[in-house]
């Protein structure tokens, strides 16, 4: 099948730039590179919004991130399950904490924003927020109905055929597991975002959904368990969102709960793209918040 052409880079009228995001770019894939080849700013002031599943290779996520870095004005990037993956073909070995810390440190040497760096205040258009990259994991509270512990989930997932890869390759040392993980980085990205200046909104940015709500057009609601954590239901919120940004789940879509935006920005694998009606639309416009579109499935 002949890859479509891109649709044209999103512009701004107001001379200011503008806010776009993009996830799941998984650029081990060449029809996805070739995507990443072609994504460009409308004008020389648009930030890039980067949620996570670049690589699983830690020299790879560095090389498309200081790619993109060259082309926009700023690149915030919060990290996916497949960054932190330690793969048996990647050379960094490097695994859970300790590979976080070191594509942060990585990413701060070509001058792309990160979970661990303060938020910058977005001031073009839809501005001024704050641009808050989060890194907070799933704990397996996503259950589905009917299970109520872990293991039932589990095996539930078990069952059904989906059970995440990130049980073979995703690692949390030095934490117990990646429950434990998942909440040791909540407690600590929600005393950041109290903080904040009361009066200014702000964009959150995860890989994962923070809300379950996206997880229910899930072909298979038993893979939700790797999709987010009940902890983060009330953020949007709480912490005055003007647009939640997220990926994972390969279903791109703006939907709305509780007046917030949340917008998928996910490319997701070619075999995946490649048969939509249209080419991806990236990168996606996220202030002015983008028109809610209507619901698709994939996982």
């Amino acid at each position: 099948m002949p890859e479509p052409a891109l649709p044209p880079p999103a512009t701004s009228s107001s001379g200011r730039g503008r806010l776009l995001a993009v996830s799941d770019l998984h650029v081990r894939h060449a029809e996805n590179r070739e995507v990443v080849n072609r994504l460009r700013p409308g004008s020389d002031a648009d930030w890039l919004l980067v949620a996570g599943d670049v690589s699983e290779s830690a020299d790879e996520v560095v090389r498309t991130l200081d790619l993109l870095r060259r082309r926009f004005a700023h690149v915030v990037w919060a990290p996916g399950n497949h960054e932190l993956w330690t793969t048996p073909s990647d050379p960094v070995r490097l695994r859970g904490e300790e590979r976080y810390r070191h594509l942060v440190a990585r990413c701060r040497d070509i001058g792309v924003t990160t979970p661990e760096d303060p938020y910058p205040v977005w001031e073009g258009e839809g501005g001024p927020v704050v641009v808050a990259p989060l890194f907070l994991l799933y704990d397996y509270t996503f259950r589905p109905p009917g299970t109520r512990t872990r293991e039932e989930a589990l095996e539930r997932a078990g069952d059904a055929g989906v059970l995440c890869t990130d049980e073979m390759y995703l690692h949390p040392d030095p934490y117990p597991s990646r429950e434990a993980w998942c909440r040791a980085r909540v407690a600590a990205t929600e005393a950041r975002l109290a903080a904040l200046p009361p009066d200014l909104p702000t964009v959150l940015v995860n890989h994962f959904p923070l809300v379950r709500e996206p997880t229910r057009v899930l072909r298979y609601p038993e893979f939700a368990l790797w999709c987010g954590t009940e902890a983060t239901e009330d953020w949007p919120v709480r912490f005055r969102a003007a647009a939640v940004v997220y990926g994972h789940l390969h279903i791109p879509r703006v939907i709305r709960k509780d007046g917030v935006p949340h917008v998928e920005v996910s490319l997701g694998y070619p075999r995946e793209w490649k048969h939509r009606a249209t080419a991806p639309a990236l990168p996606v416009p996220v202030l002015p918040v983008p028109v809610p579109s209507a619901q698709g499935e994939n996982r």
